[in-house]
């Protein structure tokens, strides 16, 4: 099934079941896409990818969560965003930008005052991101616009959809955190109102773009944090979602504090899918596409979670950073398994405490090679990207990466 078409409900195909899931690139220059984003695209998508999802973009400087994030919130970079559009459209691919804003995940070196639903802060990155201020009613509203105008824009651009992150902690996840989310207003308290500023966005961006547009989601499962959106929420999100006619789910979860998305449980390494469990209840709520992102490896698990119906298509991420044409390497024969170890320097005592955002930017460094022509590196020395990172950003930036 890896390689039969999927039809979307507006009508837009998938030449297969492939879907590269968004990694963070941190890849732009001055907030601008650049070339070399141009360039990795182009690769993937000669690649054999069906689906290609753009890492964060970012629908205004505030709502940046890293450095090197690309953020669009007008039309100054609309000929490099087509010139990335049409590159990611390669040999029949579609071509998804994931729009996003950070909220309080943002890094003050980036934003001294970031912004959540609820003046909540994050446990565990004092020092690196400070405590957020409440949104004000008026601020919803002009971020709903925001996130708008960003999916306009990427339909301008020729992008075939948006994907909406509403997962991994980010601002929309912390709408509908009852943790992080301590509103008395119309977003805040019961599920209806914590899901309505990502329903608002959803119904926004529908309104406005065209139907063969792509318009999906990227939702946690669960946050994994005692108090915050758990198993049940996300559910009743999905059926909602489905609903009202979202045109795929994509499914992750955690976020800064408990990073699920990066962790691999010993009861989900040998079927591979981290959150395939939740997949068979979401089927059992909602008609949407689903795909489930984190763990795959081998082309037999990839074929039997298509088989067995637990989703429509297969999210690959990491492997893509590494086989950058992982579909035509299947599709002839010449694969061979991935098999990837923990990303570490050997010294314990560092690798514990950042090695989850060391082994992030051992990836990113892969990605950066593929934009600049190169080939993937899989030897490339752990304590070398260390350094590169300490001497680009200082310790701060082994505290905010996230994809």
């Amino acid at each position: 099934m890896l390689f039969q078409p999927f039809i979307f409900h507006n009508g837009q195909t998938a030449k297969n079941r492939f879907f590269k899931s968004a990694m963070e690139e941190q890849l732009a220059q001055s907030d601008k896409p650049t070339q070399n984003l141009v360039n990795l695209y182009r690769t993937w998508a000669q690649g054999g990818a069906g689906v290609l999802v753009t890492g964060n973009v970012m629908i205004n400087p505030q709502g940046k969560g890293s450095a090197g994030d690309v953020v669009v919130s007008d039309e100054r970079d609309l000929p490099m965003l087509k010139a990335w559009a049409a590159a990611g459209k390669t040999d029949g691919t579609l071509m998804i930008m994931q729009i996003n804003h950070a909220g309080k995940q943002s890094p003050k070196a980036l934003n001294p005052v970031p912004v959540a639903p609820s003046a909540v802060p994050l446990v565990g990155m004092d020092g690196f991101i400070n405590p957020p201020r409440a949104l004000q009613a008026v601020e919803i509203q002009q971020i709903i616009a925001e996130f708008v105008r960003t999916a306009q824009i990427a339909e301008q651009a020729g992008f075939s959809g948006v994907q909406i992150h509403a997962a991994h902690g980010y601002l929309i996840s912390q709408f509908l955190s009852p943790h992080h989310n301590r509103r008395g207003d119309e977003y805040g308290g019961s599920l209806a109102n914590r899901m309505r500023f990502l329903i608002e966005v959803y119904q926004g961006i529908r309104a406005t773009v065209g139907k063969d547009f792509l318009v999906g989601v990227k939702l946690n499962s669960a946050d994994f944090q005692k108090g915050g959106f758990d198993e049940q929420d996300s559910l009743q999100v999905v059926a909602t979602l489905s609903q009202l006619g979202i045109d795929f789910i994509e499914i992750s979860g955690g976020n800064y504090e408990s990073p699920a998305m990066l962790v691999e449980k010993a009861s989900t390494r040998n079927r591979e899918a981290f959150f395939i469990d939740y997949a068979d209840k979401a089927r059992q709520v909602s008609q949407a596409p689903l795909i489930i992102t984190g763990g795959f490896r081998s082309e037999q698990a990839m074929n039997e979670a298509l088989t067995k119906g637990h989703l429509d298509l297969v999210g690959i991420a990491r492997p893509f950073a590494l086989i950058p044409d992982l579909p035509k390497q299947i599709q002839t024969g010449a694969y061979q398994t991935l098999i990837t170890q923990r990303i570490q320097t050997g010294f314990a005592p560092l690798d514990k405490k950042v090695g989850a955002i060391l082994e992030m930017n051992w990836y990113m460094a892969q990605m950066a090679r593929i934009g600049q022509g190169k080939s993937p590196n899989l030897r490339l020395s752990t304590w070398k990207v260390l350094l590169k990172t300490l001497w680009e950003n200082g310790k701060a930036g082994l505290k905010t990466g996230r994809g």
